[in-house]
C-alpha cells in the first residue's frame, strides 16, 4: 500500500522526537516530503529537554556545543533560536586545580595564527602543567591529530595507553587530556576509544583556530529544542504526535506498516490517524530511537545486527544540583581537575532562581561524566560527598551550607565509547529500502554528542527518501548564516528573567529516566489528556532568562552584558564541554 498523498508527496514517518528525529523530520519536510513524527514522551527533545521542580527549570544534563558543530548550529538556525544561545568569541575555559586550589585557564590566543599553530600559546599558558609537560603535550596533540580514526588498528586502541606511550603521564592525562575528553567520550582515558579521542582533538582543536569555541543555550533546553521544533514542524505541515508508542514496523507492499498505541495517561486509546488495527502507513521510515529500542523495532530482513546494538552498552552521567544562599563561584562555568568534581555551571538565572529567590542565592550544577563511581550511590551520600568537596575548594561554600542539594542520574546517557566501538556502530542504511537509522550511536564519525545526533538525522532522511525524487538539504549550510533559515514562527518570547543549560556529553530525558529509575528527582507529570497535537512545554511562557541581556528574535548582539570574569566574554549563565 502506498502512503503518498494525492499530491504524490512521499510519506515519511519519523520514530523518535529527539535531536536526530527533529533533524530528519525538518530536512525531509523542507524537501517536500509529508512527515509524521511519533514520540513516546509527552514532549519533543529526547535527551535534551527540561522539567519543572517547584519554581525551577531543571535541564536533563549540561549540554554545550562548539563552533565546529556546524550541523547542530545549523539546526538551531533552522529553528530560529540562534539568538537564544551564546557562542564564545574565542575558547576560554577557567580551570581550578583541586590539589593546590590555584587557578589557570585554557584559552585560545587573540593573536591570529593559522591552525594548528594557534594551539601553541594556549598550551604554553596552561599552568596546570610544568612547562616541559606543556611542550610534550603540544607534540602529542599534533601526533594524535594525524591518526586515522577509521583505521581498525586505531579503533581498537585505548586512548590512555596511547597517551602513556607518547610521554603523557598521569598529571597531563588528568589536567589536560581528560579535561577535554571525559565530557565528550563519557569515559576515563584508559577506557576510551583512541579513534574517538583523535576525532575530538583534531576537529575541536587542530583543524581550525576557532573550532573549539564553546556555545550554550540561554533558555531551558525544552524551549530551545522541543518547543522550537514543534513550532517549526507544524509550520511546514508536519504531523507531530507525542505520547505515542510504536509497537512494531513491518513491510507492507512497497511501504511500511507502523503499529502504534497511545501511551501515558491515554494508554489504550486510539491514535488519531491510525486505521482500525492501530497502524499508520508510510512510504519511508526513519527510526530515531536509542540503540536498544531500535534493536527491538528492526524489521525482518534488516542487515543491521541487533546484537551489535545491544553490545554498544551505555555509560552514565550524574548531575549534582546545589542551591547556595550566596555566590560561590564567578563566571558561567568552571572546570576542576584533581578533584571528584569535573565541571561546575552557574544556573542561577537560567533555572529561574534569580527570579523566584531567595535574593542573592546561587544555583550550581555539577556535571559528572564517566559516573560509574556514583551512579548507584545513595543520593544522600552523593550529596554529602560533593558538598564536602565544594567546601574544601571554595571559601564561600565553607561559609554557607547549601540550602538544597539534589541529584539527577542518567544511567544510559551515551553508548559506551570504548576501543572497538566503531565496528559496532551501524550506518544509516539497514539494507531495507526506505528504512533508515538515526541516533548518536550510528556511525557519524563523531562521539555521542548533539552534533552526532543532528548529522545522523540528516543522513537517515537522505537514506530513507533515496530514489523518491526528494532532494534533502544540509543543515550545516545554515550554521554561519542563521538569517538564511526558512521563516518559521518564533518560539514565544516571554517577559523578562529565568532559565537555561548546556554542557558535557548527553543525557536521557526525564520521563524515560524516571521509568527506569534514572532520575533521583521526579519530573512534573504529563497532562491527563493526549491532544490531537502536542502542546509545547510551558518553558516558553516563562520570562527570558537573560534578563537585561535579552535581544530581539534574530539578533545575536547582547545588551547590557553581565560580567563573567572571562576575557572577551559575557553572559548571564552558560556552560561547556
Amino acid at each position: 500500500m502506498s502512503a503518498a498523498g494525492t499530491d504524490g508527496q512521499p510519506h515519511l514517518v519519523v520514530i523518535g522526537g529527539g535531536l536526530a528525529g527533529m533533524a530528519a523530520a525538518l530536512v525531509a519536510a523542507d524537501a517536500g516530503a509529508r512527515v509524521t513524527m511519533l514520540e513516546a514522551r509527552p514532549r519533543l527533545g529526547g535527551a535534551t529537554t527540561s522539567f519543572r521542580r517547584g519554581e525551577l527549570w531543571i535541564d536533563t544534563g549540561q549540554h554545550v556545543f562548539m563552533r565546529c558543530c556546524t550541523a547542530y548550529r545549523g539546526l538551531i538556525a533552522r529553528l530560529g533560536v540562534t539568538h537564544l544561545t551564546t557562542l564564545q568569541p574565542r575558547l576560554d575555559v577557567p580551570v581550578l586545580l583541586g590539589a593546590t586550589q590555584t587557578r589557570t585557564r585554557l584559552r585560545r590566543t587573540s593573536v591570529r595564527l593559522p591552525a594548528p599553530l594557534h594551539l601553541a600559546p594556549a598550551l604554553l599558558g596552561y599552568k596546570a602543567l610544568p612547562l616541559a609537560e606543556r611542550i610534550r603535550a603540544g607534540l602529542a596533540a599534533f601526533q594524535l591529530g594525524r591518526l586515522d580514526e577509521r583505521s581498525p588498528r586505531v579503533d581498537s586502541g585505548s586512548f590512555g595507553a596511547w597517551l602513556a606511550s607518547h610521554g603523557q603521564g598521569p598529571a597531563a592525562t588528568s589536567a589536560l587530556w581528560e579535561l577535554l575528553t571525559v565530557a565528550t567520550l563519557n569515559l576515563p582515558a584508559d577506557e576510551a576509544s583512541l579513534g574517538l579521542a583523535a576525532k575530538v582533538v583534531r576537529t575541536g582543536l587542530l583543524e581550525a583556530a576557532d573550532a573549539g569555541d564553546i556555545g550554550w543555550a540561554e533558555v531551558p533546553l525544552s524551549r530551545l529544542h522541543g518547543d522550537a521544533a514543534l513550532a517549526a514542524l507544524t509550520a511546514v505541515g508536519a504531523d507531530v504526535r507525542t505520547g505515542v508508542k510504536v509497537r512494531s514496523v513491518t513491510a507492507d507492499g512497497a511501504g511500511w506498516r507502523v503499529a502504534v498505541t497511545a501511551g501515558g495517561t491515554s494508554r489504550g486509546e486510539a491514535v488519531p490517524g491510525a486505521d482500525p488495527s492501530g497502524s499508520l502507513y508510510a512510504d519511508a521510515v526513519v527510526l530515531a530511537t536509542p540503540a536498544p529500542a531500535a534493536a527491538g523495532l528492526l524489521p525482518d530482513g534488516a542487515t543491521v545486527d541487533a546484537r551489535r546494538l545491544h553490545a554498544l552498552g551505555d555509560s552514565p552521567i550524574i548531575n549534582v544540583h546545589m542551591i547556595y544562599p550566596r555566590q560561590v563561584i564567578e563566571g558561567p562555568f568552571l572546570a576542576v581537575v584533581d578533584s571528584p568534581i569535573q565541571w561546575i555551571f552557574d544556573r542561577t538565572i537560567s533555572s529561574g532562581l534569580a527570579a523566584s529567590g531567595p535574593p542573592g542565592a546561587q544555583y550550581l550544577a555539577l556535571s559528572q561524566s564517566a559516573a560509574e563511581p556514583w551512579i548507584n550511590m545513595p543520593a544522600g551520600d552523593v550529596a554529602t560527598l560533593f558538598t564536602e568537596e565544594m567546601a574544601r575548594l571554595f571559601p564561600a561554600a565553607r561559609a554557607a551550607e547549601p540550602i538544597e542539594v539534589f541529584v539527577t542520574r542518567e544511567r544510559t546517557a551515551t553508548f559506551r565509547q570504548v576501543p572497538g566501538s566503531l565496528a559496532l556502530r551501524p550506518g544509516a542504511s539497514t539494507g531495507l529500502a526506505h528504512f533508515a537509522l538515526a541516533g548518536t550511536y550510528t556511525d557519524t564519525g563523531w562521539p555521542a554528542t548533539m552534533e552526532s545526533a543532528v548529522r545522523s538525522g540528516v543522513a537517515a532522511a537522505r537514506e530513507s527518501l533515496a530514489g523518491m525524487g526528494v532532494v534533502v538539504g544540509d543543515l550545516a549550510d545554515l550554521a554561519e548564516r542563521p538569517s538564511a533559515a526558512p521563516a518559521v514562527p518564533a518560539v514565544p518570547a516571554a517577559p523578562a528573567v529565568s532559565a537555561v543549560s548546556a554542557g558535557p556529553a548527553v543525557s536521557a530525558g526525564p520521563a524515560a529516566s524516571a521509568a527506569r529509575g534514572g532520575l533521583a528527582v521526579e519530573p512534573r507529570q504529563a497532562s491527563d489528556d493526549l491532544p490531537d497535537r502536542p502542546e509545547p512545554s510551558d518553558s516558553s511562557d516563562f520570562p527570558d532568562p537573560r534578563g537585561a541581556n535579552a535581544t530581539a528574535a534574530g539578533s545575536t548582539a547582547a545588551v547590557g552584558p553581565v560580567t563573567t570574569g572571562q576575557q572577551e566574554h559575557s553572559s548571564t549563565g552558560g556552560f561547556p564541554v
